[in-house]
């Protein structure tokens, strides 16, 4: 019960108003079985502790009292015995509380952690395009971390000041002046901590916040080595992440600068209050007012109640960082998706394939300036039909294919696909529906099978093989030494841009989706290759829709029809020919677009395609 997980109904109060920490509960409520034996054992292993200087009292006072007739080993015998009891019981149960209790907080950061990426995964496209991906990293991962620390910590702490109530009642029970002199300082400390608390806070959520800045420029980096290196910017980056890292320096200075004025003071005050027991105390036992056995356990009592204080200033430091950490997480948490489902939302079954945008105005969110990229987008695609979508730069060409499968809801206007709103349409029959393939293919640390298998990982090796031979993949999959079992590197960079495309494409054909958008997913491999691969798609997918974007024109002859776009919306339809003859916008496109020269041109019109 006590290692079973927490379930994924399982998340932090949604109630904005409360505090971080009781926001917090509902994750440990969760593991509250583990914390209840958690507090038995530690309560139990604590009392033991606590009552061993008492036993060390009648133990000293037994001996001195006997006087020096008595056998002094034979009096102490039965002490010894009850002392090494407890010796062992204390042992048994402090490891039992300290080993359930940090494994029970690593439990709980991995439920925070979880419920963070599920929400992560939920966020829309628009969450991600504001903040860093560094910032986000940042967030899941050391800022949880503080969280987790002070819940292995803080309940240390809180048996620690357990103990002193404990220890202050044995020892009232003994001598109540001597026992006011010890807790003298106490109140001193408590100043003190609030001081410390009010300087940690605010240098604790500074220096959280530029620990992500630094963990967000060495993101940049490492993902972005190939581009660095390319125009020698090294010096460049360097310096950017050393201004990063002096501002990270400066806060983090002032944080172990506020913490080295305190914390001393505050441990080294009950330190105070062992001189003031052995003086005053010292006093009282050479007149006859108290015993030795009591002086000894006076002297016991004072470690103990030291120890909540030396604890203190490390978990009021962990406490306020934590603090600072939730307040960062929980600005994830709160974030609400834009595209969510709507109540009652149709699950789509029965593909047909139809596609039909109506009067589609669209900007991107955060975007204030300029024109809509989308504005009267009208287009109707039949079922089976490839249409490509032609057009300068900027003319939304991409966005047409980011609304179809709802990464982001128009502004106005509507896209039916077989008739049905997609905003009355589940996501996830949706996007199971409308599978997209962009251009620059981003694959996964894992080998080839596994990222051609990613949207269908039950797939089998001979399923997958067939849908690298229809991508053409299969030709140099087969010349690594592991074949599919063969593993890339991070984002596929061991494999060329052409292979990368390749593997993207099978992924997609693998889940054999009725309609596909191919966002210049054949850019980076050569014409021929790229005119065989259309072909076995139109072998095995003739009844799959197909939304072609593309600049190349040994791409967009390939399609049965051509939308010309301009100024975000449609301003001509036709087959190649037609449009080549008729549309003057159409051939200026191709004069200009990246990757058209005249041999290409030749080429095909040599094959008969114009």
């Amino acid at each position: 019960m006590i290692s079973s997980d927490a379930g994924p109904s399982v998340q932090i109060d949604p109630d904005r108003s409360k505090g971080w920490f009781r926001r917090l509960i509902p994750l440990i409520a969760a593991r509250r079985a583990a914390f209840l034996v958690v507090a038995a054992t530690g309560l139990t292993g604590l009392s033991i502790q606590v009552a061993v200087p008492m036993v060390l009292k009648r133990a000293v006072d037994h001996v001195v009292d006997a006087g020096t007739s008595a056998d002094p080993i034979g009096d102490l015998t039965d002490h010894v015995l009850v002392l090494f009891v407890m010796a062992v019981a204390s042992f048994g149960l402090r490891f039992a509380y300290r080993y359930l209790l940090f494994g029970t907080a690593c439990r709980i950061e991995n439920d925070l952690r979880s419920h963070v990426y599920r929400h992560l995964t939920r966020l829309s496209f628009s969450f991600y395009d504001r903040v860093a991906a560094g910032e986000v990293i940042s967030r899941a991962n050391s800022d949880i971390r503080s969280i987790q620390l002070l819940l292995a910590f803080g309940p240390l702490a809180a048996l620690s000041a357990f103990s002193f109530f404990m220890a202050l009642a044995f020892m009232l029970s003994i001598h109540v002046p001597l026992a006011v002199v010890t807790v003298a300082t106490m109140p001193f400390v408590y100043v003190l901590g609030q001081k410390l608390r009010d300087r940690v806070f605010p240098l604790s959520w500074i220096t959280q916040g530029r620990m992500a800045e630094v963990a967000m420029v060495v993101d940049e980096n490492v993902n972005g080595t190939r581009v660095v290196k390319s125009f020698a910017a090294e010096p460049a980056q360097i310096a950017i992440l050393a201004r990063a890292a002096n501002r990270l320096r400066w806060s983090a200075t002032a944080l172990i600068d506020a913490r080295a004025r305190f914390n001393p003071v505050i441990e080294a005050l009950p330190r105070l209050g062992m001189v003031l027991v052995l003086l005053y105390g010292g006093h009282l036992v050479i007149n006859g007012h108290l015993g030795v056995g009591s002086l000894l356990a006076f002297s016991g009592y004072v470690t103990m109640i030291a120890m909540p204080f030396r604890m203190f200033g490390f978990v009021l430091l962990q406490a306020q960082r934590a603090a600072a950490s939730a307040i960062r997480i929980y600005e994830i948490l709160d974030e609400e998706p834009e595209i969510v489902d709507r109540p009652g939302a149709l699950f789509l079954r029965e593909v047909v394939g139809r596609i039909e945008f109506r009067d589609v105005r669209f900007a991107y969110p955060g975007v204030d300036q300029g024109p809509p990229v989308l504005d009267g987008f009208n287009l109707t695609i039949e079922p089976g039909e490839t249409v490509a979508l032609v057009g300068r730069t900027g003319c939304g060409k991409s966005t047409v294919a980011r609304l179809l499968a709802r990464f982001y809801d128009v502004d106005a206007g509507t896209i039916l696909v077989d008739g049905h709103d997609v905003r009355d349409l589940t996501l996830a029959s949706l996007r199971s529906t409308v599978n997209q393939v962009p251009d620059e293919a981003f694959l996964f640390s894992e080998s080839l099978h596994d990222n051609v298998a990613f949207g269908q990982p039950t797939a089998s090796r001979t399923e997958v093989v067939a849908a690298a031979r229809i991508a053409r993949a299969d030709e140099f999959v087969e010349e690594f030494d592991g074949g599919y079992d063969e593993m890339v590197g991070e984002r596929g960079y061991t494999l060329s841009g052409g292979q990368r495309q390749r593997i993207a494409l099978a992924r997609s054909i693998l889940i054999d989706p009725k309609i596909l958008v191919l966002d210049d997913a054949t850019s980076a491999i050569d014409i021929r290759t790229e005119e065989e691969i259309h072909q076995r798609l139109s072998e095995t997918m003739a009844d799959r829709t197909t939304i072609v974007i593309a600049h190349r024109l040994s791409t967009i002859v390939l399609a049965d029809r051509i939308a010309l776009m301009e100024g975000g919306r449609v301003v001509a339809t036709g087959t190649h020919a037609e449009l080549l003859s008729l549309e003057p916008r159409y051939a200026a496109i191709l004069t200009h677009s990246d990757g058209v020269d005249e041999d290409d041109k030749a080429g095909h019109h040599r094959r008969g395609r114009v």
